[in-house]
């Protein structure tokens, strides 16, 4: 049994999220938890929202509440609809919690002790309107480059060009609106991130099982002149964690809070810890999975994101890890794998958050129920490109996927047995040919799978197990039981008695993808044991003769022109 750590990139607590943020970390992640899980390994695979930064004060600010209760009311509808989509986090926290805040503090003090945080001072807009200093996303203005008049001060979504306030023509503060803005002097803490290249450099050339799409990035980010930079890791803002050495104040530095880059990856520490408390656990239960020095010297620690947080977590927080366990006493979890995923695009564009462009994930569980949504995101998951979500995509693999092939397989199956025999498996017939290579076909099948699995070859893993369910209704093709039961009803028995078991076998290679049908399916069954099948002859005879089962109701419903003409409709606007 192997200990393996999860962590899903977390997702802004600025409003709930489209299904591109889904598929590019929370998701896949859930895929790789459900399967090491069901293969008896021992996981902790955590969550959270990120609630600190511009986006939580400016989305607290437009729905008119204080920050904290904004925060905490959008912990929990997302928790609710993570929970919707079957996302199994054994926990799924938050980045304004207490333990944050500890570790967070105390890694910088670690990092100071290194020599690695230096204090500069640097020159910030300043809102004489509002009192404060601006950060980046508090300015407003239009792009030098397209004229876009809504340009944030740190980039043009229009464009993707990146900006400084200061290259915004007319800019005004996001706040009051206000263009009575100064350029005056500030002191930040930048984490001298340059210092750390060599160690850096030499730790991701090591990783030769890394994905390419990671290890391009992050080499870019390296040997870019303009990557590996010393960066700011403090802001002029309310809400955040205090910027302090460990419990000691931080002369110079009263009334900032840490960037968000820097605290929001010490949550995945951090929500261990909010695991082991809400368990009523000391700190020995966390610590294993992420003190070497304290038993994580044999945790697996994979990563999922999408590549537009590949930098943060190949250079920023692994210089956060390095540079505290330089430190004596120090013994930190470093990443071992990082699995990095490209966009999913939406009907020829791109999905937005900010602009509401797209499917969101409450809208999506509005209309159809998880395992839908899970399996066709999976299937098409952008591993090694961009992948575009349209309506008729979707319609086309729902339907000959989900209805046409595993659905189908199953409602034949036991409507037949029930109507020629009775709602328990029959007895009668024995194996010929046709089954003895059918066991050999499905045994190299599910060895494939679970290879992709470990892998994490996610689209490779839903297109194997898509030609494990198709092996099922060849079968049924090729044996036609309910033309042989007219002269040979054992025979038909036979061939019926190996699809009753094969239809467990199903549910349980399929959990992974689509929980709620596999519960549906071993619940068919009269089944609890959800033993993996390693052995596949051993597994096609675990239900005996005797055994009963109900006919399922619809696995999977097919999606007509209609509902997605409606969808396309109902879908094609912004979302207020």
């Amino acid at each position: 049994m192997a200990r393996i750590l999860i962590t899903s990139a977390i997702p802004y607590i600025n409003g709930i999220k489209h299904l591109g943020n889904l598929v590019g970390s929370q998701l896949p992640a859930d895929l790789y938890a459900r399967y090491m899980r069901q293969r008896g390994h021992e996981v902790m695979f955590l969550c959270a929202t990120d609630e600190h930064g511009t986006p939580a004060e400016l989305a607290a600010a437009k729905a008119g509440k204080p920050v904290d209760e904004f925060c905490a009311e959008m912990h929990a509808v997302q928790a609710e609809i993570a929970a919707g989509f079957r996302l199994s986090f054994d926990k799924f926290g938050r980045s304004s919690s207490p333990q944050n805040h500890r570790l967070t503090q105390h890694f910088a003090a670690m990092l100071d002790k290194a020599g690695l945080i230096e204090e500069v001072s640097e020159k910030q807009v300043y809102s004489n309107t509002d009192g404060r200093f601006l950060p980046d996303r508090y300015i407003e203005g239009t792009c030098p480059n397209c004229g876009y008049d809504k340009a944030r001060g740190d980039q043009c979504e229009n464009c993707t060009k990146q900006l400084d306030p200061t290259d915004l023509i007319e800019p005004r503060s996001a706040i009051s609106g206000s263009t009575d803005l100064e350029v005056r002097e500030t002191k930040h803490l930048y984490l001298r991130q340059s210092q750390m290249r060599p160690r850096l450099t030499e730790w991701i050339d090591s990783k030769t099982d890394w994905p390419i799409l990671t290890t391009s990035i992050a080499k870019k980010w390296l040997n870019d002149g303009e990557g590996l930079q010393d960066r700011g890791i403090t802001r002029d803002l309310d809400w955040g964690v205090p910027v302090q050495r460990g419990d000691a104040p931080w002369p110079g530095m009263e009334g900032k809070v840490f960037y968000v880059w820097f605290d929001a990856p010490i949550e995945y520490i951090a929500c261990a810890a909010e695991w082991a408390e809400e368990h009523a656990l000391d700190d020995a239960a966390w610590e294993r999975w992420w003190r070497t020095d304290r038993g994580a010297d044999d945790v697996r620690y994979v990563q999922f994101m999408g590549k537009d947080n590949v930098p943060f977590h190949t250079l920023s927080f692994p210089t956060t890890i390095m540079g505290a366990n330089s430190i004596d006493g120090q013994d930190w979890k470093l990443v071992d794998y990082i699995k990095a995923f490209n966009y999913l695009n939406y009907e020829g564009g791109q999905f937005s958050t900010s602009q509401g462009r797209g499917i969101f994930m409450d809208q999506a569980l509005s209309i159809l129920p998880a395992d839908y949504w899970r399996w066709w995101l999976l299937s098409h998951a952008p591993e090694t490109s961009d992948t575009e979500f349209t309506w008729e995509n979707f319609q086309a693999s729902i339907n000959k996927d989900l209805a046409d092939v595993l659905g189908n397989f199953v409602s034949r199956v036991t409507k037949f047995c029930r109507s020629k025999f009775s709602e328990a498996v029959p007895a009668g017939g024995t194996y010929t040919e046709v089954e003895h290579q059918l066991i050999a076909d499905l045994t190299t099948r599910i060895r494939a799978y679970e290879g992709f699995m470990e892998a994490i070859e996610v689209r490779k893993a839903a297109a194997e197990l898509r030609i494990i369910w198709t092996l099922g209704n060849e079968y049924l093709q090729s044996t036609a039981p309910w033309t042989v039961f007219k002269t040979d009803p054992d025979r038909a028995a036979c061939i019926i008695r190996l699809s009753l078991n094969l239809i467990r076998i199903y549910a349980i290679l399929s959990r992974p993808f689509i929980p709620d049908a596999s519960a549906e399916l071993l619940s068919a069954m009269h089944s609890d044991d959800d033993t993996w099948p390693d052995d596949v002859t051993a597994a096609l005879q675990h239900l005996p003769v005797g055994h009963g089962f109900t006919v399922p109701e619809v696995t999977f419903a097919k999606i007509t022109d209609e509902q997605r003409v409606e969808w396309q409709t109902r879908f094609a606007g912004i979302r207020n």
